[in-house]
Formats: C-alpha cells, sequence, structure tokens
C-alpha cells in the first residue's frame, strides 16, 4: 500500500508558445491539506487540469491509490473520487441550486419503460450534502438568485457530493465573506477526518499557513520544492514562488494630488437596498480607495456612476460641469473608464485574440472613412501596451483565456488606457492575482496617477487600500461612513468605519 493517494510525476504540457508544465510533479496524502502554490502563470490550474482529465500530458504519469491510471476526461476523474471546484464559477443560473449540484449525473427513475430524472431523491440529497457542508440553502432555489460567494459555496457542495477521495479546490475564498471562509475550513477539517486528500490553491498567505499541512510550490511551469506548512513563513513562502525576495509589497508614491476633477452629490439607487446619500471628490493625480465589507455596496455605487446602474437622484461633475451618464457608453465619452470585479464574467472576451481584447473598447479610434479598421495602427496601439505593461503572451494573436489572470487583468487595464481616460475606476484589481502579478499592477496604477490620472481603487485587501491610497473611502451597507489619511489608516480604522451600521 502507497503512502500516497495519488502521485504526478513528470508532467510535461505544452501550448501553443507555451510550455506551461516542465517535469512537474506532486504527492498527495490521505486525510492531508496540501496547498499548491506559485505565481499566476506558473502552471498550478494546468497541473490539476491535467489530473482531473480536463489537459491531456504531453509527457509524465499519475498513479492513483500505487496504481499506475490514465485520466481521459472529467467524468472519469469524478468516478475515480476525484472533484474539483474550479477558480472561475461556470453556473448554470436559469436551474435549481439541485441541478446545479447534480448536473452530468442526475439520479434516475424508470417510469413506463422509460428512464427520467428523479426529482424527489435528487432534492433530498442535495438536501442532505448542503446540511453535511453546513449550507442553509432551499435545494429548490434558482442558481441565479444567489450571490457569487453562494455560488462558489454550492461548487463546493457539488464535489463534496461526489463522495470524492481526492477534492481540488483552486483559490475557494476569492469571492467569500469572512464567515463564509470559516464555514469552508470546517468542511475542510470534517473532510480531512473523512480520509480526503485535498489540494488547496490560493494566494493568500495567511490561510496557506492555518490549514496546510504540506506546501508545494512551483515557478515557470517547474517544480521547485515540497516543504512541511510549519516550517514555513509568508517571507519564505514569497522567496520560492517569485525566486527573489521582495522586500516592498507596495510602489513608492510618487504621485502628488491636485485640483478637485471629479465629483459625486447625494447619489442615491433606484433599488432601496444599494446605496443612498452618497457624496465624495476626486483629485487629479490622485488614488482613491474604497473599502468595505461584502455587502456594503462598493461595487453596486461604481456601476451606477459609470452606468450600468440605475440611480434615482443625485448629479456627477466634471471638472465643474455636471454629467448625464445613463449608460457605460456615455461613460466612456466622458473620459471614464471602469475595470469590472469578474474578470472572466465581465471583463475578458475568452475566445478573441489579446490584441481583440485591448483594441475593443476603442475601434472608433482607427475608422477609416468610417467603414473600415487600420489593422497596422491597431496592432501598434496593442504591442505598444504589450511592452509598456510586460503582458506575457506568445504573440498578439494568442487567445487571452489561455494566459494567466494577472496578465488577462494587464490586458484590460491595457484596453481602457487606450481610450486616454482621464477618470479610471478599478474594482479589485488585484483579485486572484499572485505577489509578484500583484506588485506589476500596483506599479501601473502608481504610474497613471503619477501621469495625472484620477483613480477609484475597490479593495477588499485592508493592506492593499493602506499601501496605495492617497485617502479610502468606507462604506457600509451603502452609506459612506467615513474618509481617512492613506498615510494615517490603520486596518482598525476601516474595520471600525466599515462595521458602522445604522441603529434602528
Amino acid at each position: 500500500m502507497s503512502e500516497y493517494r495519488l502521485e504526478m510525476r513528470g508532467v510535461c504540457k505544452s501550448f501553443p508558445g507555451v510550455k506551461a508544465l516542465d517535469n512537474a510533479q506532486l504527492k498527495l496524502r490521505p486525510g492531508t491539506v496540501h496547498a499548491l502554490m506559485g505565481e499566476n502563470g506558473a502552471g498550478k490550474s494546468t497541473l490539476m487540469k491535467c489530473m482531473f482529465g480536463i489537459y491531456k500530458m504531453d509527457e509524465g504519469e499519475i498513479l492513483y491509490e500505487g496504481e499506475k491510471v490514465r485520466i481521459s476526461d472529467p467524468f472519469q476523474a469524478l468516478h475515480m473520487g476525484i472533484a474539483m471546484v474550479h477558480q472561475e464559477l461556470q453556473p448554470i443560473p436559469e436551474r435549481s441550486v439541485a441541478e446545479n449540484v447534480f448536473v452530468g449525473r442526475y439520479p434516475t427513475k424508470r417510469v413506463l419503460g422509460f428512464r427520467i430524472v428523479d426529482h424527489a431523491k435528487m432534492y433530498q440529497e442535495t438536501e442532505r450534502v448542503l446540511k453535511e457542508v453546513r449550507m442553509n440553502f432551499n435545494p429548490r432555489q434558482r442558481l441565479g438568485e444567489l450571490s457569487v460567494s453562494q455560488m462558489q459555496s454550492v461548487e463546493i457542495a457539488k464535489a463534496v457530493s461526489a463522495d470524492c477521495k481526492v477534492l481540488i479546490l483552486d483559490e475557494p475564498t476569492s469571492s467569500l465573506t469572512a464567515a463564509e471562509v470559516e464555514a469552508l475550513f470546517r468542511i475542510i477539517e470534517d473532510l480531512k477526518k473523512k480520509d480526503v486528500s485535498i489540494v488547496y490553491i490560493s494566494h493568500k498567505m495567511d490561510e496557506i499557513l492555518r490549514i496546510s499541512d504540506e506546501v508545494t510550490i512551483m515557478r515557470d511551469g517547474k517544480y521547485i520544492g515540497t516543504w512541511d506548512a510549519k516550517d514555513l513563513t509568508t517571507d519564505k513562502i514569497i522567496t520560492q514562488m517569485v525566486g527573489r525576495e521582495l522586500t516592498n509589497l507596495y510602489p513608492p508614491r510618487e504621485n502628488t494630488p491636485g485640483e478637485v476633477v471629479f465629483e459625486v452629490r447625494d447619489f442615491i439607487s433606484i433599488n432601496p437596498r444599494s446605496f443612498r446619500d452618497v457624496s465624495f471628490t476626486l483629485r487629479k493625480g490622485e488614488i482613491l480607495g474604497v473599502g468595505g465589507l461584502v455587502g456594503a455596496q462598493r461595487t453596486e455605487l461604481m456601476e451606477g456612476i459609470f452606468g450600468v446602474r440605475s440611480h434615482s437622484r443625485g448629479s456627477i461633475l466634471y471638472r465643474g460641469k455636471e454629467l448625464h451618464i445613463k449608460r457605460p457608453r456615455d461613460a466612456i465619452q466622458r473620459s471614464i473608464a471602469m475595470l469590472t470585479e469578474d474578470r472572466r464574467g465581465t471583463g475578458i472576451l475568452g475566445v478573441l485574440s489579446v490584441a481583440d481584447n485591448i483594441s475593443i473598447a476603442s475601434l472608433d479610434r482607427y475608422l477609416e472613412a468610417g467603414i473600415m479598421l487600420n489593422d497596422r495602427k491597431i496592432e501598434a496601439l496593442v504591442q505598444d501596451n504589450v511592452q509598456k505593461m510586460a503582458i506575457k503572451t506568445p504573440s498578439s494573436k494568442t487567445q487571452i483565456q489561455s494566459l494567466s489572470g494577472g496578465n488577462q487583468q494587464k490586458v484590460l487595464i491595457g484596453r481602457w488606457l487606450a481610450n486616454n481616460p482621464d477618470i479610471l475606476i478599478l474594482d479589485e484589481p488585484t483579485r486572484g492575482i499572485d505577489v509578484g502579478a500583484k506588485y506589476e499592477i500596483y506599479c501601473i496604477i502608481a504610474e497613471l496617477a503619477k501621469q495625472g490620472k484620477s483613480i477609484i481603487m475597490i479593495s477588499s485587501e485592508m493592506g492593499e487600500l493602506i499601501g496605495m491610497s492617497d485617502r479610502i473611502m468606507v462604506m457600509c451597507d451603502g452609506r459612506v461612513t467615513g474618509f481617512l489619511d492613506g498615510k494615517d489608516a490603520t486596518q482598525e480604522d476601516i474595520m471600525a468605519l466599515a462595521t458602522q451600521f445604522e441603529t434602528a
């Protein structure tokens, strides 16, 4: 009997122009949490997709319960007891929670010689699984009615329902609240007691050091090493991940905020449960951080300003002149850009190229005679962005979905910079990005502010708000509860304002 539940040896995988995995390896023990770490593009998700049968390895072998196996597709992996919760959710919003949990493997019964879905059994089993993972959802509820974090919880329930022996969690807490994270950790502890092997991919160091038994680190598709988690520190992990020491997590502030260029007055959502009575100013060359807990309505406010959501009252002024923004096109024409929180859902156009994704918001600028695009000028724009932001891509024709999260984010920033906006709204700009790529994004933001661009940056990471912001606006339950000076703010200050709920 092997001491390992699963082993991956000498795994190689190449895509056109990219060697994603180069002799990678991983060994999982029963009943342990094994953290898999590395910068974006290090090959973590690719290795897991090889394990789960989504990708076929070019070279290498997999041993499961001591025997060599070949996993050809995810159905085979699930049948063997390997389940995976993906970083980018793919829910079916119009179907029920139960139908999402059992998609592709519905329980059936025979009626009049025909085999049909046994809905009663499906709802009963879903209810049992949800109780097992301590999630209080109605199995019959439409999935689209849930929040992103609740959808992610349903994905975890789906994996648990498969009675898996190996569970892969790829950035499972990226959309979870603090309470939901604690609930996930309780589920993980329960699964460990049932001898399940858990692969945990995350960039959150505190989580890794808290719940992991072993840590494997990858860099540039290669295996760097495996350590006992108790022997590691955050600094040691970062050094192994990036191959160098990162002494400063944030670039120096060299911007000098000037006069007020943008103002929001008494802004109220058409939805009475959303943002209300919001007022703030933004200076030229200033980074205004926006903090608050999940549900504070930060994203909803910025979407209201950008024209994605409707508002019932309030005004937006740019250089003293009132703007009438009813849709995103109006905002774009008035030199406002917005990088959305959901990179996959509302950001990248996955099947299109890097060039298409960078240029799509500014194609009007490259029309000749009003009917033809100037491909030469578009390619020059793309190459300029690739070079300025150090986007790692085999070519401008590469599909953006094949790039790492950090490089996708740089492409999206490049898309908006192609319009040369004066106001740039960044909603969670470093979500799901490793520490090295984060620093590169921070440098881009700092340089834009230095050039006189005015930036609004929503972030759930208090350290990021303090490290990057000139001022911090904190919201709670749809209201602005206070402003803090970025140089003097503390996490305690932000949290105090973020929990300043109105009393009845």
